[in-house]
């Protein structure tokens, strides 16, 4: 099949390359412009960008998808089928119509759950136990159209990082399979429950700022959720820390050590939370590396009582 692939992040890659290796013609690949990362700024393309060129495969990268010349470029290729994941523009009522088989998008949650643009990062957060991947019809409304097929996987201690990993792998194994079942008729096709959905925005910094009066459940989940980013993060005498790992400790309910470091040691640096405790494994000192809890004990002073605000 003439598939026109669009995706962006590193949990596209996979599903790009399933489709490939499958045999399917990948006529072009749509991903957003190179943009400035780090520290030095420099122009640095996506992760699908780089996987596509090394498969040989011609690359596009509009500012807008929905300019007039952009759309006729893609008319142009005469895809019988557009494939999106995590691309990260709008694709117009015109562009939707322009293939045969129609637009399919892997979306990484259990749909109709978390519609939007951060759904890993909103299962995460949420606490829920499972999340998993939809193939579905692309329609005018965000993330409504008809689903194809899911499949599901515990979240268990998964970050953001991890599970977006796991949920790309299962995404490139669903979508082969969808294609094929669009081409022979015999995909499903299910509306989405509309009173079950919720939407997952995009992610935003100041998400990431720690509030220990919260749960040290809950600001564990922020820690997993957010990495690798934003993160969250705090300060430590008036420096920004990022905290990138952690374990829950208790459920006691003490608002007066909230924020306050309740024990320390030379493995172990435990701060408290307004129910439970949270043991601090990983964390980024504002202009310093990630470094395990040792690494930062041995190079900083901490005692109890000092405060993580």
């Amino acid at each position: 099949m003439r598939i026109v692939y669009m995706g962006t992040p590193d949990f596209a890659v996979a599903p790009l390359k399933s489709i490939y290796d499958a045999g399917h013609e990948v006529v072009g690949v749509y991903t957003q412009p190179d943009r400035q990362k780090g520290r030095g700024k420099k122009f640095l393309p996506s992760d699908v960008k780089v996987e596509a060129e090394s498969l040989g495969l011609n690359v596009y990268q509009p500012e807008k998808l929905r300019e007039a010349d952009v759309v006729e470029e893609l008319k142009a290729l005469n895809p019988e089928m557009i494939v999106v994941a995590a691309y990260g523009q709008i694709l117009s009522e015109e562009v939707l119509s322009i293939p045969k088989y129609g637009c399919v998008n892997i979306h990484a949650s259990l749909l109709p759950k978390y519609r939007g643009a951060s759904p890993i990062e909103a299962s995460i957060l949420s606490g829920d136990e499972k999340t998993g991947v939809t193939i579905m019809y692309m329609a005018k409304g965000l993330d409504t159209g008809d689903m194809i097929s899911s499949a599901e996987i515990e979240i268990g201690s998964h970050n953001t990082e991890t599970l977006t990993r796991e949920l790309s792998l299962m995404g490139a194994e669903l979508i082969v399979k969808a294609i094929s079942d669009i081409e022979n008729g015999t995909a499903d096709r299910i509306p989405q429950n509309d009173a079950e959905s919720s939407y997952a925005p995009k992610l935003d910094k100041a998400m990431g700022k720690m509030d220990f009066s919260e749960s040290a459940e809950s600001l564990e989940r922020k820690i997993r959720g957010l990495y690798p980013w934003p993160c969250a993060f705090t300060t430590f005498n008036g420096k920004g820390v990022k905290i990138l790992g952690a374990r829950v400790e208790g459920e006691d309910i003490n608002p007066e050590t909230a924020g306050q470091v309740v024990e320390v040691g030379k493995k172990r640096l435990v701060i408290g939370t307004g129910k439970g405790n949270l043991s601090i494994t990983m964390l980024q000192p504002e202009g310093k590396k990630a470094m395990d809890v040792v690494s930062f004990l041995n190079g900083y002073t901490v005692q109890v009582g000092d405060r993580f605000e």
